[in-house]
């Protein structure tokens, strides 16, 4: 990995976007019909793209919203659609197009007051906040963001009345109408005047951040926080949660400060990340460096990347690695949830460190491993199957004090202040909480690294099976499981995991490079995970080969 000069310093003027040229474009510039690449490409993570590459356009945004509009009325979805939006500069002019769109199909939308900004977990908080009273009229809805992306991108996702990220059922369907739609130069889009969308009977303005506000007592014991008098420190990044943090504060008598009360469409207060770009990754220590750069002022502080869904979480010994604060996180959890099911189990994608297996055996808490993906947890959260779930990006949330349901997306917000609440609670840090962790469980060495792979390596590596695999051994140890399937749920994993008695790694086709990802962890030093990582490259071209 090559790390950038600029990487961990302010970013420097040049490097800032042009917000005029970028939202000029959004609305001149338009997807190439005969171009696959320009077309829709909506996943569980919804469109993404930049209008310097035409990849998101207003072209783009009306086909979509049409889209969602059909078939959220095919699936008899009668409730109102929950939209909103991050402060990416192409989410003020994609919001407006689709409140548009979505008020000439008569759905009922419900928009933050004065056109605010909303994270993702509120909207998932409140589609199931809604569900809930009218169990016969459900809601769903929209987030327009392209999440810790660089600014000069967009994005636009779908939450069905789940409240979690769309299956790819749905996604698919979204994607297929909205680019027949396009092909057709959106001849059959509805569309309105944005003074008459706006002034029509189904737009609707609401407060999102205080109804989301009051609900956090009944999922962070928020008491605790208020009596321990922790001092927090809170870094915004810019993001759609900049709003929520003084409420939070005010209303649980918090010693909280906020270090960045600013939205800057441009980023310019953000510092560079590992490669040169300017990218909210709030689990990045190079993107993180500003706050770094405070944490002794503070027992503890946190940042989130742009729509909140992800979480960084700095204590006195600096940015904790995601999968280290996931396993502290579920074992509070587990061991300080009395109301939960007894046999509620943690959820954690197949990528994700080993430790929490090794945890949970400890505490007797079943580990249900999934593909890479948020949206397999959707069910479990649901019915309570789950207490608490995380991804290695640092995704994740939990159940509510009586174990019910709180959000089936991530939320970076609870998460923050699960942090203070361990503090509080434990008298000890997360980071020594995980130290802890690692004293009984062995410490792991974990990295993810990319290899060079072709379209049509890419392509085998996806459908690999365990039979593909003729090694019997993975950095001297014999090999206990190979897997082309999660063992939680027994879907593909799209790519192979190798485990052994102390390491393991998961190797995947990139979705946009030319590259394979491989996963790697060791329990027994950084040489070992080293070698493992040198042999998964052997063992997957070996196995591709045949």
């Amino acid at each position: 990995m090559n790390i950038s000069e600029f990487a961990g310093r302010p970013a420097p003027r040049e490097m800032l976007v042009s917000v005029p040229k970028l939202v000029s474009a959004y609305y001149t510039n338009a997807p190439d019909p005969l171009d696959p690449g320009s077309l829709v490409s909506f996943g569980t993570s919804g469109h993404r793209g930049s209008s310097f590459k035409s990849t998101f356009t207003e072209t783009h945004i009306l086909a979509i919203c049409q889209a969602i509009a059909e078939i959220r009325k095919k699936n008899k979805v009668t409730g109102p659609l929950f939209i909103g939006m991050d402060t990416h500069a192409l989410s003020e002019p994609a919001m407006r197009t689709a409140v548009e769109v979505l008020a000439a199909n008569d759905v009922e939308i419900i928009i933050q007051n004065d056109f605010g900004f909303t994270p993702t977990p509120v909207i998932s908080h409140a589609i199931l906040g809604w569900n809930r009273g009218h169990p016969g009229d459900p809601s769903d809805g929209i987030v327009i963001t392209p999440s810790h992306n660089p600014p000069e991108d967009g994005g636009i996702k779908y939450n069905p009345p789940s409240g979690g990220p769309a299956s790819p059922e749905i996604t698919l369907s979204i994607q297929k109408r909205a680019n027949a739609l396009i092909v057709k130069n959106n001849k059959e889009v509805k569309r309105l005047p944005l003074s008459q969308a706006i002034a029509a009977p189904t737009t609707k303005f609401a407060d999102y951040i205080i109804p989301y506000v009051t609900d956090l007592i009944n999922i962070v014991d928020m008491k605790a926080i208020a009596r321990a008098k922790i001092r927090i420190g809170v870094d915004p990044m810019g993001g759609s949660g900049i709003a929520f943090w003084e409420p939070i504060a005010e209303m649980y008598g918090l010693d909280l400060h906020i270090i960045n009360k600013y939205v800057d469409p441009t980023f310019s207060f953000m510092s560079v990340d590992w490669d040169g770009k300017i990218r909210m990754d709030c689990s990045s220590p190079y993107a993180m460096a500003g706050l770094l750069a405070n944490k002794d002022r503070y027992a503890i502080s946190y940042g989130n990347d742009t729509d909140y869904d992800r979480h960084g979480i700095v204590t006195e010994e600096g940015l904790m690695d995601p999968n280290a604060y996931l396993a502290v996180a579920a074992n509070y959890l587990m061991t300080h949830r009395s109301a939960w099911k007894s046999n509620a189990s943690i959820g954690k994608t197949l990528v994700s460190s080993s430790i929490i297996d090794r945890m949970a055996e400890f505490i007797n808490r079943k580990v249900y491993e999934t593909p890479v993906g948020f949206k397999w947890f959707v069910d479990g959260l649901t019915d309570g199957t789950f207490g608490f779930v995380g991804e290695e990006s640092a995704g994740a949330s939990y159940l509510r004090m009586n174990g019910t349901v709180w959000t089936t997306d991530k939320d970076g917000i609870i998460m923050d202040l699960l942090a203070a609440e361990m503090l509080a609670v434990t008298d000890i840090s997360p980071s020594r909480l995980y130290r802890n962790l690692t004293s009984k469980f062995g410490k792991p060495y974990y990295q993810r690294i990319d290899a060079p792979a072709t379209s049509e390596q890419k392509s085998l590596i996806k459908k690999l099976s365990p039979s593909s695999v003729k090694a019997k051994e993975l950095a001297g140890e014999p090999i206990k499981a190979l897997m082309t399937k999660a063992p939680g749920n027994n879907q593909p994993i799209d790519g192979l995991k190798v485990v052994t008695e102390n390491g393991w790694f998961a190797a995947r086709p990139s979705g946009t490079e030319d590259v394979y990802k491989i996963y790697a962890e060791s329990f027994l030093d950084p040489e070992h995970l080293k070698q493992i990582q040198e042999e998964a490259q052997e063992i997957v071209l070996k196995a591709i080969k045949g």
